[in-house]
C-alpha cells in the first residue's frame, strides 16, 4: 500500500470515526455484540436508543435534553452500556454493516416508532421498554433507574426459581419475576418462562395462565373489533370521501370527515388521524400554505394522542413544506419562460 493510500485510509477512518461519535457522542456505540461483551464483562444492563437523528423530532429532543447532558452521562456510566441504533435519512453517515445491523435489530424488537428506548440485560434480553420523557435528565435518569429495579426483581424471582425444588413453587417465582415487567415485553420476550411456569404448575395455583388466556381474549376481540372498523373506513373512503377529493370539494370533505369520525367514537387515532389528513392536506399542499398545514398536523397531535404519529409529525410538516416550496419554485419557472 502507497504512503498515500495509507493517508486516505486514516482519513477516511477518522471521517467515519467523528461521524460515530457525532451520532451517539461521548460513551455511545453502535455495535451491538461488542456492547453485549462489554455489558457482560462490567455487570451492566443495556440501553438500545432506535432513533432517526437527523429527522425525528423527538429524538432530536431527546438526545438534546437528555443524553447530551453531563448529568445523565454521570448517572448512568456505572449501569448501563449506551447502544445507538440510528436510521437516518441521510444514510451515508452509517456504513453498510451498521445499517443492515440496524434494519436486523429493527425487526427482531418490533420496532414501530422512534425514538424506541429497549432496556436490556447483558444478554440481550429485553426488561423494558420505554421512549421520550420530558423533565430532562434527571427525571429521566429516575425513570430508567426505576426500570432497572423491576430487572433486579426480576432475576431475584428467577435465581429463587431456580433454588426451590418443589414445582409449584418454581412457578410461583417466575410468576412473580414476569409480573414486575410490562404486558408487551413480556409478550414479546418471555414466551419460554410462560411455557415453563405451564408445565411446572399445570392447575395453575397462581392463576396467572388464566388471566393471561382473558387478556389475550381481550386483544383478539379488539382486534375483531379494530377489522370491522377499517372496513368501514375503507368503504367510506370508496364510496364517500374518494369522490370528493377527486372532484377537489375539500369543504365538503372535510365536513364529511368530522361527521365520520363522530359517528365512530371507537376508531382508533392512527386511523382518524389517517382520514383527516387524507381530508385536508392536499388542500392545505395546493393552496400552498405550509403554516396552516404545520397548524393543522400540530392540532392533530393534539386532538388524537397518538405515539407514533406524534414521533413522525417534524418529519410530515419538513415533507409538506418541501412539497409546497418545491411546486412554487415551478410555478415560478413556467411562469417566467417566455412563450412562442
Amino acid at each position: 500500500m502507497t504512503p498515500k493510500s495509507n493517508i486516505l485510509r486514516a482519513g477516511l477512518l477518522a471521517l467515519a470515526t467523528l461521524a460515530t461519535a457525532y451520532a451517539g457522542g461521548e460513551g455511545w456505540t453502535s455495535d451491538f455484540e461488542a456492547a453485549k461483551k462489554q455489558a457482560a464483562a462490567e455487570k451492566k444492563d443495556l440501553l438500545l436508543d432506535f432513533t432517526g437523528s437527523d429527522w425525528c423530532g423527538w429524538c432530536i429532543k431527546l438526545n438534546k435534553e437528555v443524553f447530551q447532558e453531563d448529568v445523565f452521562k454521570t448517572g448512568v456510566k456505572d449501569t448501563l452500556v449506551l447502544v445507538e441504533l440510528d436510521f437516518p435519512s441521510d444514510k451515508s453517515k452509517l456504513s453498510k454493516e451498521t445499517q443492515a445491523q440496524n434494519a436486523k435489530l429493527g425487526k427482531e424488537f418490533n420496532i414501530r416508532g422512534y425514538p424506541t428506548i429497549m432496556l436490556c440485560d447483558a444478554t440481550g434480553k429485553p426488561f423494558a421498554k420505554t421512549g421520550y420523557k420530558s423533565g430532562g435528565p434527571e427525571n429521566y435518569l429516575t425513570h430508567l433507574n426505576e426500570l432497572i429495579a423491576a430487572r433486579e426483581k426480576r432475576d431475584a424471582a428467577f435465581a429463587a426459581a431456580k433454588k426451590a425444588t418443589d414445582n409449584a413453587e418454581k412457578a410461583k417465582f417466575l410468576v412473580e419475576g414476569l409480573e414486575v415487567l410490562s404486558n408487551s415485553i413480556v409478550e414479546g420476550y418471555y414466551a419460554d418462562v410462560v411455557a415453563e411456569i405451564v408445565e411446572l404448575d399445570p392447575a395453575d395455583s397462581t392463576g396467572y395462565i388464566k388471566e393471561r388466556e382473558e387478556v389475550a381474549a381481550q386483544k383478539e376481540a379488539a382486534a375483531e373489533k379494530e377489522a370491522t372498523n377499517q372496513k368501514k373506513v375503507q368503504e367510506f373512503t370508496k364510496t364517500t370521501l374518494g369522490p370528493l377529493m377527486r372532484a377537489k370539494d375539500y369543504d365538503k370533505a372535510t365536513a364529511t370527515v368530522a361527521t365520520f369520525i363522530k359517528e365512530n367514537p371507537d376508531l382508533d387515532n392512527e386511523t382518524k388521524i389517517n382520514i383527516s389528513l387524507s381530508s385536508q392536506l392536499p388542500r392545505l399542499v395546493a393552496e400552498g400554505d405550509a403554516d396552516a398545514a404545520t397548524k393543522f398536523i400540530d392540532e392533530l397531535v393534539v386532538a388524537y394522542p397518538n405515539p407514533k404519529f406524534a414521533a413522525r409529525a417534524d418529519r410530515i410538516k419538513t415533507m409538506v413544506r418541501a412539497d409546497i416550496e418545491a411546486r412554487a419554485k415551478k410555478d415560478a419557472s413556467v411562469r417566467s419562460t417566455p412563450s412562442e
